[in-house]
């Protein structure tokens, strides 16, 4: 009967991570960045919420809330879904994207915005990924080898951009990378001139079973130097 059956399928791999961040500018914490996300096998998922936090909640309450979830393709993100909320205290916003053959569908985009010179239409994006599948994909816990190896382009329903690591180097026990983040297209003239590239510095950490971890991401913005520092 055993020989009839074959050999039994070997279990699929599970990865599971927690991801808590502070974000702190000028010195101040300014919020916190939670991050839950799961790879079972090809398939990944991950939910996450971004909140001010501090005494920069006493004057704005920013609350952001998105879910993602997709495949994982030769060490590629293929989304299948996407949804997001973002409420600044003034403004509520919602978006969902569904994906085929890897091409967003934008679903909801809410309130929509009038069309606008410079639009980046979705049939255009075949190959990008959705905000959080890239904010997941950057802060994972990743083997030793795969480490500052990222370049993702990201299409959020309107705009596209680019991250990417490289250059890894030692720092300590872990690895330090090179980053950068680029908006490409759909950006106002006003945000293009402000700033269209933002580097930042990614530390590793290691952690059990040879994995390393994002410790610390020291980056640039348009209100000066930011950190993000885990919790």
């Amino acid at each position: 009967m055993l020989a009839t059956l074959g050999p039994a399928a070997a279990p699929a791999t599970v990865q599971t991570d927690l991801i808590v961040f502070d974000v702190v500018l000028r010195g101040l914490r300014a919020g916190r960045l939670t991050l839950t996300g799961s790879v079972n096998g090809n398939d990944y998922h991950a939910s996450g919420t971004l909140q001010s936090a501090g005494l920069v909640r006493l004057v704005a309450k920013v609350r952001y809330d998105a879910e993602a979830a997709g495949r994982v393709r030769g060490g590629r993100y293929v989304p299948a879904r996407y949804s997001e909320v973002a409420d600044t205290g003034s403004r509520v916003s919602q978006s969902v994207m569904e994906y085929r053959a890897g091409v967003p569908q934008v679903k909801t985009y809410s309130p929509p915005r009038p069309p606008q010179t410079g639009d980046v239409k979705p049939e255009t994006q075949g190959g990008t990924v959705d905000p959080l599948t890239a904010l997941y994909a950057t802060l994972r816990d990743v083997p030793r080898a795969d480490a500052c190896k990222l370049d993702v382009h990201l299409f959020d329903g309107m705009r596209r951009s680019q991250i990417a690591l490289s250059a890894p180097v030692p720092e300590g026990e872990g690895v330090a990378c090179a980053g950068e983040y680029r908006r490409l297209a759909g950006f106002s003239e006003k945000e293009m001139a402000e700033k269209q590239r933002f580097a930042f510095r990614l530390v590793y950490v290691p952690v059990a079973d040879g994995m390393l971890r994002v410790n610390l991401i020291e980056t640039d913005t348009i209100f000066g130097t930011g950190y993000l520092r885990r919790r």
